[in-house]
């Protein structure tokens, strides 16, 4: 029957909404959307090492976003992308599909786009000739996957828009990076250093999202360590050390809430197939032998398998001032005689290739991308518990393009007053050849070279020849590549660089295009901060938190202090606007500043270029998958062993016929999946490849080969429910005609004690 409601109680309701809106500071929406990309043939950005091509899953990639308004005014969008940077070209497709969809409301000056550094992503989705040599040109599978996965990130937090607050804390993280180039770090002057206790940033700053209704939504944080847990020989997609903490901390949030090693985190499978397990072993073993390994079976292409998950909780961790950082704790050695690396080169007997930096986890890198993992992922944890301080005030932002290879500069005179000096066009030193001990180079380059050689200035001459002005002003780096003169097929690197500032409260994130070093990043965050405050005082106080954004927008390589640049190590040699880069950036910084305050509109400044139409792809395409006469995909190759009962932390495996990943990136999908018997003999997924314990690994037998198998991988977690559990793997496969067919197959089954 009907029921009527007095007027004076829905009047009742309508002012405690209102209260409650009204109490909230800001609007606030989160999304997270799956960015794998291909996880085949395509080389991985970071190492720029030809060899490493992508050959499976470690664990999925994600976009994650975060949007803060004001109920009737500005907003904010920040996008952190589990890939090695962000892309010029991504962001300029990005845009223009926001622009599409919602007109004006969201910008190049209110959304920003920044990569974690994993260096175990796809690569190929950049636009400039020196990021995609490696990976033979241009990848448009990685490129779309970026561009359609940003964009749902952005439409789920627009579209979950609520009243809500957000909350700031901070505090410092001791043991999860070392300055990698600790030689550099001590050419700045003593009285700068003595006012730091490290020399790397231990500092983490979270952001806590809290729905006024439903309570915390998500968490963002910036804290500076290189995404390179996974080694330069690595050919398993990862989000390495940030990406494995952001699928910590959702798990966590998921599961209770309670901390817990990742190794053993709390689960919410469950299984209620027999009552009493430790006295029904033989049951089991009985219940598992039933189900022998499935053919292979065609599937609906649409078909997207996934464990059960509400994904209600957004936890990214983001990249700041790396530049300098490593995750490899324990130091870097010679691999040859186990002794420590040379302090000034990083060379071992005058050879880079043999000093290599050690994880925690040494010798196992997945150990060392969970240990640097979980320790940012407990630190955002108890962030995430104290955070009490609401981020309150206006939002804002500015934003402009500036042409870095001409930019005049004023900077102090020796001797008191100033003078007015320039960028240079981007040229990259013979120290950038030489690596890092994250991923050393080859031949005998070395860092710390301000010299080069007359051999490899031969080899540098075929490709160009950098004018005398050009020598004079990248001074002292010795040019190795001229890269910002060269533009043939089209330009090798940028030229035109976007600098941002976003403001939410008494937040002030600074969106920087690069990898700063530790004090490079130091001295623009004082320096903000410093004139944010100047300027005004009381709209700025004490409480004012400035943080870097690293690899934001667009990617320009390195940005270190000018006496770190005078030292041409890596980091230095591959500063590419010479050494009054990180000056130009504080100059244009506080222009940004400056009208924020002010309420003022900047000029745009000039566009970058749109090289889309002119991007090369030289990787081959999949022409056709096979299998061996009689046998189908997703037929098992090697099955788990019958009647087979494993316990928890050992591991399981089945492989399969398998066709190339490239024919269907199943995004938000898996390829690896472990299913659990329930009642009524129903199997339901209950991991798959976006877990730490499980893992994909594909290869051909013989390159170039039609053929090729899909091993699924499992480590079973402490957290693991006893029971009956079997492998399954989909993928799809590619014939003559060009047809793709979904398949999938699973092993057979075995049990868990």
């Amino acid at each position: 029957m009907a029921v009527s409601v007095p007027f004076h109680f829905l009047f009742f309701l309508l002012l405690l909404d209102r209260a409650v809106y009204s109490s909230s500071e800001y609007l606030i929406g989160v999304g997270s959307y799956d960015i794998t990309g291909p996880a085949a043939d395509v080389n991985m950005m970071g190492y720029a090492n030809s060899d490493q091509t992508a050959s499976g899953i470690h664990f999925r990639l994600r976009a994650r976003a975060f949007i803060v308004a004001e109920p009737q005014g500005k907003r904010v969008a920040f996008v952190n992308l589990d890939a090695c940077m962000a892309s010029q070209i991504v962001t300029i497709k990005v845009l223009e599909r926001l622009k599409a969809r919602y007109g004006d409301l969201y910008t190049e000056k209110n959304v920003a786009i920044s990569g974690i550094h994993t260096h175990a992503g796809p690569g190929g989705y950049l636009q400039y000739v020196t990021y995609i040599v490696t990976s033979l040109g241009f990848v448009r599978q990685s490129f779309d996957v970026l561009v359609d996965g940003i964009e749902q990130t952005i439409i789920q937090a627009h579209q979950s828009l609520r009243p809500g607050s957000v909350y700031v804390n901070k505090g410092d993280l001791l043991d999860a990076g070392v300055n990698r180039s600790p030689s550099s770090y001590l050419n700045n002057p003593e009285a700068e250093r003595s006012r730091y206790k490290y020399n790397v940033d231990k500092e983490m700053t979270l952001l806590k999202f809290v729905d006024s209704q439903l309570g915390p939504i998500g968490s963002f944080n910036w804290f500076a360590t290189h995404g390179t847990s996974m080694s330069r020989t690595n050919s398993l997609i990862s989000g390495d050390n940030k990406g494995a903490a952001a699928r910590f901390m959702e798990d966590w949030f998921e599961n209770g809430q309670k901390v817990s090693d990742s190794s053993s985190k709390i689960t919410r499978r469950v299984s209620t197939i027999v009552s009493d397990l430790n006295t029904n072993h033989s049951r089991l073993l009985d219940i598992a032998a039933f189900y022998k390994s499935s053919k292979g079976q065609s599937l609906d292409a649409k078909i997207r398998v996934r464990k059960a998950s509400k994904r209600a909780f957004v936890s990214a961790f983001c990249q700041s001032n790396c530049g300098d950082v490593s995750p490899n704790t324990l130091g870097a050695f010679c691999i040859d005689t186990g002794l420590p690396c040379d302090f000034n080169h990083s060379t071992c007997n005058g050879k880079n290739e043999l000093c290599y930096g050690r994880g925690p986890g040494y010798p196992d890198e997945f150990e060392s991308t969970r240990i640097i993992g979980e320790k940012q992922f407990k630190m955002a944890v108890g962030l995430f518990n104290k955070a009490t301080e609401k981020l309150q005030g206006k939002v804002g932002y500015q934003h402009a393009y500036v042409d870095f290879s001409n930019l005049q500069v004023t900077v102090p005179r020796a001797g008191g007053g100033s003078e007015t000096v320039k960028t240079c066009p981007a040229a990259m030193g013979f120290g950038f050849a030489a690596g890092t001990t994250d991923g050393p180079g080859a031949f005998d380059f070395k860092q710390g070279d301000d010299k080069g050689n007359a051999f490899w200035r031969l080899v540098r001459n075929v490709l160009k020849t950098p004018g005398p002005e050009q020598v004079q002003c990248q001074k002292p780096k010795p040019i190795l590549l001229d890269t910002g003169e060269m533009k043939t097929p089209y330009d090798w690197a940028p030229s035109i660089l976007p600098v941002q500032m976003l403001r939410i409260g008494q937040l002030v994130i600074l969106s920087v295009p690069g990898e700063f070093t530790t004090m490079a990043g130091r001295r623009l965050r004082d320096a903000v901060k410093s004139f944010l405050i100047s300027l005004d005082s009381k709209e700025f106080g004490n409480n004012l938190h400035v943080v870097i954004a690293g690899l934001t927008n667009t990617y320009s390589q390195y940005i270190t202090t000018y006496e770190e640049y005078e030292v041409q190590r890596y980091e230095g040699a591959s500063t590419l606007y010479g050494p009054h880069t990180l000056t130009a950036y504080i100059q244009e910084f506080k222009k940004l500043a400056t009208a924020l305050v002010n309420g003022q509109t900047l000029p745009s400044g000039p566009q970058p270029p749109d090289l889309l139409d002119k991007q090369i792809s030289l990787l081959a395409p999949v022409v056709v998958d096979s299998t061996p006469l009689g046998v189908s995909f997703g037929d098992v190759k090697a099955d788990v062993p019958p009647k087979s009962t494993f316990r928890r932390g050992q591991q399981v495996n089945a492989t399969f016929w398998s066709g190339c990943p490239r024919n269907d990136l199943l995004t938000e999908g898996s390829f690896a999946v472990v299913e659990m018997l329930r009642d009524g003999g129903k199997w339901v997924p209950v991991y798959d490849d976006d877990d730490f314990s499980v893992k994909f690994k594909w290869s051909r037998q013989v390159k170039l080969s039609p053929e090729s198998q899909a091993t699924v991988e499992w480590r079973i977690p402490e957290s693991a429910v006893a029971g009956v559990y079997r492998l399954r793997h989909y993928g799809a496969s590619k014939s003559l005609f060009g047809a793709i067919t979904s398949f999938s197959g699973s092993s057979s089954a075995f049990v868990v004690v």
